[in-house]
Formats: structure tokens, C-alpha cells, sequence
């Protein structure tokens, strides 16, 4: 019967898969432009075994953006099927496949059979994933990743296994290798859990989690060294600082998102200063909006961008990359400054909500053209998840399941208070996503779900 199920759930997104590799190919080349760096860097390591984008190069050109977790797995998929987007479209779809059975196993620890099928169904039927699995982009590959960390942390807690606890450690740095904005995760992780439960406070459990930290750390070692020897910094990424996430954040909010969507479409656009200016005036009419913030926000994305757009030697360009995420830092700053309390008014209102519940599972070409009735509807969906799972977190407390329940809830917090202060987008959050379908599953198939609500309150 469980093995009957699991082909019907793996049946399921491969399924769902297939559509979406349909649906969005249309936008493979002409949407979605982070694709175009992970597809150079992932031919170039194919060919070359070397991560640079220009192995043909008679010095080294260091990547100053990306780490190499993503590309070395694109890599692997060209280099045995071929430089397309098909491949790896196909890979995707069984990780996503994957990711379905990770759930599966994490629900059945923490919360037994029938929350594990509830998991896993809504995991196979949740479009965000294979939305991105058709695209060459970390989501997929980040999430099966940080999942299977937290497949075996969760073990490890259970069971006490020190192999456990160090394996769980690598499987997180390894995480970070794909999508940087997990480096801190292992290392709160193992000092909140013995802080928060009482069981993990023994002296074997914080050693335990105390070699996690450290081979956590140890694992990011050769990373931190290349960039120390190509660059000359100790640092996750030079060119992939906070700069200008925080810019793009300061920003975030002021205007409507097609607004500012089309205002950045403009300062991409190659016409003069003079041109620019009156197109921003025309738009700012018609949005009946003042032009003043509009003017600045199109000239500094003009400005920093110029930065690393102008050099054309690729290592002057890299060194190029670093120097404008300073300016972004800069300019963010300013912007912060000046207007304190709407920045934490619109980082903590906006940009959670964007970052949690505005998965909008459209081709990108389409998003504009879709009626807000649709999207708001879609919206309301993800709201109603979180509730669920909200309500999955009290139950877990109520059958005093305080390990589980705080492993489930803190990378939940982590990327949020990672990420609100920035740029927020909701594929930023996707890689937990799958706890959100956890803790909602045990809410939804627990008898006592209105009983825990109504205690809750």
C-alpha cells in the first residue's frame, strides 16, 4: 500500500512537471535572465572542470556572483545530455519528484502515516516548484537540498545519532553552496535548538550540535579560500553582498508592482537622460503619482548599473561587480535613512507578504496580462496555507513535540528575518516552503484541529 502510494505521488509531479516544461518554454529565451549566468557557468564548468565563465581565458576569471552549487548540477546535466534547457528541465522534474518523498518522510517522523499522504499529495500538487523546475534557476535544486538536511537534522534529533547531527551539518553548508543566503542557518540552528528545548540542552546533545556547527563550517572552507586566493577577500560571495538586495528594498513598496515594474523596464530601455526624464514625467502622470522619487530611482538603476556595464575585460568587469554592490550598499543607505519608519513599515507589512504569499504561478510573459480577480484568488490560497500551517505548529506544541516543532518553525523565522530587510520575492522563501506543506498537512489531517485552535485562543 505505501509503496503504491508513493509511485502514485511521484506519478503525480512528474505529471505536473511535464506541464509546467510545456507551459513555460516559451519563456526559455526570452524571460527570466538569471537563467543566462547559471547556463554559462554551468557549460563552462562542462567543458572545462574549471568554475569561471571564461575558461578560454589565458588568466583566471573568478565568479564574483554565484556560488557553485547550481552550476556544478547544471554541469553535470550538460555534460551527459547536452547544453539545453530541456535537460535540465527533465532533471528537475525528477528532483521535484524527490523533494515530494523527502515530505513524505518528514511528516511520517514528526507526525505519522496520514500526515506524511497529506504532505506529500500537496507537495506533488503545489505549483510553485515545478513552475521553477522548468526554468534553469537554483529553486529546485536548493530546496531538495536544504530538504534533505532537514530530513536527516530531523532524524538526528529523534534517534541522537552524532552521524546524524554531522552529516546534517554538510548536507546545510551544502545548501548554502547553492543559494548563499543559508550560511547562518546551520550555525542558528545549533545554538537556538539547545536554547529553546529543554531536551536538546543535555551535555551529549550540545556537543552533538556543536559538531554539526563545526563541520557545517568546515565544509565552506574551500569556498571561502577561493575567494580569499582569487579576490583577496574572505567572503561568501564579493559581488553577491546585501548591497543591492537592500537597494532594491529600499525602493520596494512605494509604488504598485506593475508601476515599478515598468518604471525599471524604462531605465533598461537605451535612450538618452533627456528621453528617460520625460518618459518617467508621462508615466508618473498617468499613475497620478509625483515624479521626484521615480526620476531618482531610474537614474540610480542607470548609474550603479553603468558601473559593471561599461568594462569589457571580463576581470576588470568581476572587480567592476564588487564596486557596485558597495554603491548599492551606499545609496540604500541613504535611502534608509531618510526615511526610517516607512522603510520598517514597508519591509515588515509588504515584504513579508510578498516574500510568503504572492507565488504567482503565471508565465512570466503572461503577468501582466492576467486579471487581479486571479491573482488575488491565487494569492488567498497561499494566505490560507499559512494559517494552516500556523495551526500545525500549535498542534505540535500541544502533543509537546517541542524539537520537531521548533526545527519546522526556525528556518521558517531565518528567512525571514534574512530576507524582509532586502529585495523580497517569493521564490526566495520556496526552499522551505515544503515545511509550510508539512506543518499545514499535520494541521489538516489532525482530529483535533478545531480543538487546538479553540485552546489556542
Amino acid at each position: 500500500m505505501q509503496r503504491r502510494f508513493l509511485t502514485t505521488v511521484v506519478l503525480i509531479a512528474l505529471t505536473h512537471a511535464a506541464f509546467f516544461i510545456a507551459y513555460q518554454r516559451p519563456d526559455w529565451d526570452v524571460a527570466w535572465s538569471d537563467q543566462g549566468g547559471y547556463q554559462q557557468l554551468g557549460a563552462a564548468m562542462a567543458r572545462s572542470g574549471e568554475f569561471t565563465r571564461f575558461p578560454e581565458s589565458p588568466i583566471f576569471i573568478p565568479e564574483v556572483i554565484r556560488t557553485p552549487g547550481y552550476p556544478a548540477f547544471v554541469a553535470v546535466v550538460y555534460r551527459l545530455f547536452g547544453e539545453h534547457t530541456l535537460p535540465v528541465a527533465l532533471a528537475q522534474a525528477i528532483v521535484f519528484a524527490l523533494i515530494c518523498l523527502i515530505v513524505y518522510a518528514i511528516a511520517g517522523r514528526i507526525a505519522g502515516e496520514r500526515a506524511a499522504r497529506v504532505a506529500a499529495i500537496m507537495a506533488a500538487l503545489f505549483p510553485p516548484l515545478p513552475y521553477y523546475g522548468a526554468l534553469v534557476l537554483t529553486e529546485v535544486w536548493t530546496t531538495f537540498v536544504l530538504m534533505a538536511a532537514m530530513l536527516v537534522c530531523i532524524r538526528a534529533v529523534q534517534d541522537g545519532r552524532t552521524r546524524d547531527f554531522v552529516i546534517a551539518g554538510a548536507l546545510f553548508s551544502c545548501t548554502t553552496l547553492v543559494r548563499p543566503a543559508f550560511i547562518l542557518l546551520p550555525f542558528g540552528l545549533a545554538a537556538a535548538m539547545p536554547l529553546l528545548v529543554s531536551a536538546q540542552r543535555n551535555r551529549r546533545r550540545i556537543g552533538q550540535w556543536a559538531a554539526f556547527a563545526a563541520v557545517a563550517a568546515l565544509v565552506m572552507v574551500p569556498w571561502f579560500t577561493y575567494n580569499y586566493v582569487y579576490v583577496g577577500r574572505f567572503t561568501l560571495s564579493p559581488a553577491g553582498g546585501i548591497g543591492r538586495g537592500l537597494w532594491e528594498g529600499s525602493w520596494q513598496g512605494r509604488w504598485p508592482g506593475r508601476l515599478h515594474d515598468e518604471l525599471t523596464q524604462t531605465a533598461a530601455q537605451g535612450i538618452s537622460s533627456d528621453e528617460l526624464d520625460a518618459r518617467v514625467r508621462t508615466i508618473a502622470s498617468n499613475a497620478g503619482r509625483a515624479p521626484a522619487a521615480m526620476l531618482t530611482y531610474v537614474h540610480e538603476w542607470r548609474d550603479i548599473r553603468r558601473i559593471w556595464d561599461e568594462p569589457t575585460d571580463p576581470m576588470e568587469r568581476a572587480r567592476a561587480r564588487v564596486i557596485a554592490d558597495q554603491e548599492y550598499f551606499r545609496a540604500a543607505m541613504a535611502h534608509i535613512r531618510a526615511d526610517v519608519a516607512g522603510w520598517v513599515m514597508r519591509r515588515v507589512t509588504y515584504g513579508t507578504f510578498i516574500l510568503w504569499a504572492s507565488d504567482i504561478p503565471i508565465r512570466y510573459t503572461d503577468i501582466n496580462a492576467t486579471p487581479t480577480i486571479v491573482i488575488r484568488l491565487i494569492w488567498l490560497l497561499q494566505v490560507v496555507v499559512l494559517a494552516a500551517a500556523v495551526t500545525g505548529i500549535l498542534i505540535l506544541v500541544k502533543r509537546r513535540h517541542y524539537s520537531e516543532a521548533a526545527l519546522l518553525t526556525l528556518p521558517l523565522l531565518y528567512v525571514t528575518g534574512v530576507h524582509v530587510p532586502l529585495l523580497c520575492e517569493t521564490r526566495q522563501s520556496l526552499p522551505v516552503k515544503p515545511l509550510i506543506l508539512v506543518l499545514a498537512a499535520i494541521a489538516i489531517s489532525s482530529r483535533n484541529t478545531a480543538a487546538t485552535l479553540v485552546q489556542s485562543r
